[in-house]
């Protein structure tokens, strides 16, 4: 051997054995699942596990990696992009989840060895982005031990289908629908390719399947409706539709076969339930077009909203509004979550509802009503010619805004003075007057922007604790209209893909892109991702830190000057065992956190970025603690598209 390389050879061999062994993993205390996409009908992504805790988490370790093969990088000459998003679920002792291409896997829970897989052969044309967040299960307790699709696996796809699956095989249940399939197109009417479908897993709860739908923004006036029905779990027969239009308004949702109105608000994002007060909370997007509705003649009466449904006959019990006549695409994100809000010396059930704006409602679940103090506001004034804007806006006074609300010239950022002079002047070109500045024909600077704020990651809460966890992303955007006879003009031939929409049938069509330097920087200050926890009982923030580094989005030696807090898209989930676990970050990352501080305690390298939500469980006494995580990067960030659905377990 060369000596001259010896030493350096030996030195991993000698900290090796200098390190001290790894802790025994613990056995006994408690057993748990993920029984369901936010781990509850009520989205707490929380799990009472603590086999991992605060003590012994940085000795976490891989404990399997699947590879399902489906992805698509946009060179396929679509310009499609997968991005792997899902969250899977534990079906007895398998982990079932979806692929951007709508296939259901089932994997052994401990082993990550396949089970089954079923393929729909989805139709992918017109689809821009393909992802598929997750699938739902389903125990009918009135079948025979024993037969098939006793078990069922519900999944819902991009090109709008309901489909029942025999949970132990991967089996269609013929008995569903028609041969295992509902659907999802009765009563839609026409669609263009890529413009009605499903992105997220059905809501089951007793015995019925509900769902709402994706439809595609910017389009057209006349784009698809929005309507969320709900299906019988064992035959798919319809039982219920809920037409959002306004009360009062004509609606043909309960004839045969149903026609359901054009143009309303969608429900695009997971849905939440109380099986004990039989509700179904609907977050709500916006009506088509979302930045133009001077044409809607009060149809946004139910946009931007949260919107319980009552699970028998699909009522409205009550809803509440978090923008007044939205023209900023503020849908209402992210899945409602669940917490006991503490009152009088006892708990009222409520929730906590996220927004792409930083505000966080906290509402009674029961009624709807604020459970911190919600104040009306006016807002920057002058429309376009045609648009009428509501002169204030809903603030909740608790918890304060996870994100800035304004952006001016002085905040311009950059990493040099030159393309900082560049977003100055981008900003001072354009109307920016804080949330909820109108869209305009000088262009508007959408602060946050389009993406949040929260999305659709949601958040997590910690009972134990009394903490609410979720991150935001806080990145401006650019917005004009323009008029129509302009528009047409520079683009004869219709629109690009990217950076406009056409809002057909208004006088306006839109320009929209992210607000960045001509480095490909954000014009607004870092950071631009965090992780934020919030004091249930008093609406306080606990702690906030920046979340995720640059080490993938920059070369080095450059990234470890960029400041911490990258974008990110996704949620976290908490733990009994003091811990809480993220990705989101544009990073190739997974990160445990203890909960009550905000110190990070352990970090492993991904095969490529997290934009996924992930979870956990633990099968046996003696078995180990599993945290799975997706990663597959997102479409629409500089994050590599992959398929690795990773599993970490203590050695």
């Amino acid at each position: 051997m060369n000596r001259r390389h010896a030493l350096p050879l030996f030195v991993p061999f000698l900290l090796l054995m200098c390190s001290p062994p790894p802790p025994e993993v613990p056995m006994g205390g408690p057993v748990a699942g993920w029984p369901a996409y936010g781990a509850t009908h009520g989205g707490t992504r929380h799990s009472p596990l603590t086999q991992i805790h605060r003590g012994n988490v940085a000795h976490l370790a891989t404990a399997w990696t699947h590879h399902h093969g489906d992805v698509e990088d946009g060179s396929g000459g679509m310009g499609l992009k997968s991005g792997f998003q899902t969250t899977p679920i534990l079906v007895g002792d398998s982990l079932v989840f979806c692929t951007p291409f709508n296939r259901v896997i089932a994997l052994g829970a401990e082993t990550g060895e396949e089970r089954w897989t079923f393929d729909p052969e989805i139709d992918r044309e017109g689809h821009y982005l393909l992802n598929c967040r997750g699938v739902a299960s389903w125990h009918d307790e009135r079948a025979t031990p024993g037969v098939a699709c006793r078990n069922r696996i519900f999944t819902a796809t991009l090109d709008a289908r309901l489909i029942a699956l025999d949970a132990k095989t991967g089996a269609v249940c013929e008995d569903f629908g028609e041969g295992g399939t509902v659907d999802l197109r009765e009563g839609i009417g026409e669609t263009h390719p890529g413009e009605y479908g499903n992105t997220s897993p059905p809501l089951v709860m007793r015995d019925r399947v509900v769902t709402g739908a994706m439809v595609l923004d910017n389009r057209r006036i006349d784009s698809p409706g929005g309507v969320v029905r709900a299906w019988d779990a064992r035959t798919g027969k319809r039982l219920w539709a809920w037409d959002p239009v306004p009360p009062g308004a004509p609606t043909r949702a309960g004839e045969s076969p149903p026609v359901y109105r054009r143009g309303t608000t969608n429900a695009w994002t997971p849905l939440a339930g109380d099986p004990a007060l039989g509700l179904v909370y609907v977050p709500t997007g916006n009506t088509s077009p979302d930045y133009y509705g001077g044409l809607r003649d009060g149809l946004d009466f139910y946009s931007s909203s949260l919107v319980a449904l009552d699970v028998e006959t699909g009522l409205v019990r009550w809803h509440f509004r978090t923008v007044h006549h939205d023209l900023w695409d503020y849908d209402v994100p992210s899945q409602p979550v669940f917490i006991d809000f503490p009152r009088d010396g006892g708990t009222v059930p409520g929730l906590v509802q996220a927004t792409k704006m930083g505000h966080l409602f906290f509402l009674d679940r029961r009624t709807g009503e604020p459970l911190f103090p919600v104040e009306e506001r006016t807002v920057p004034q002058g429309a376009v010619a045609g648009e009428t804007l509501s002169p204030t806006q809903p603030f909740p006074l608790l918890p304060a805004p996870i994100h800035p609300p304004t952006l001016t010239p002085d905040d311009a950022f950059g990493f040099t003075f030159w393309d900082r002079g560049k977003c100055r002047e981008l900003i001072e070109n354009a109307r920016s007057e804080g949330l909820f500045t109108p869209p305009s024909l000088e262009g508007t600077i959408q602060y946050p922007g389009m993406g949040g704020g929260a999305n659709w990651g949601s958040g997590s809460v910690d009972a134990e604790r009394g903490i609410f966890l979720i991150n935001t992303m806080r990145m401006a955007t650019y917005i004009r209209l323009w008029p129509r006879d302009e528009f047409d003009a520079m683009f004869p031939d219709g629109p690009p893909a990217i950076g406009f929409e056409p809002q057909l049938g208004t006088p306006y069509a839109l320009e929209r892109y992210p607000l960045m330097s001509p480095l490909g920087v954000p014009c607004n200050p870092p950071p631009w991702g965090t992780l934020v926890a919030i004091d249930i009982a008093t609406g306080e923030h606990r702690w906030e830190i920046p979340l995720g580094t640059a080490r993938d989005l920059a070369p080095f030696p450059a990234w470890p000057i960029v400041p911490d807090g990258v974008p990110s898209i996704g949620g976290p989930i908490t733990t009994a065992g003091g811990l809480t676990f993220i990705g989101a970050a544009a990073e190739n990352a997974f990160r445990a956190f203890d909960t009550e501080t905000g110190e990070e305690l352990w970090y492993a390298r991904l095969p490529t970025s997290a934009q996924a939500t992930p979870m956990t469980y633990r099968l046996r006494e003696d078995g180990r603690q599993f945290v799975v995580i997706a990663a597959g990067g997102h479409a629409l960030m500089p994050t590599e598209a992959g398929d690795a659905l990773v599993a970490f377990a203590l050695p």
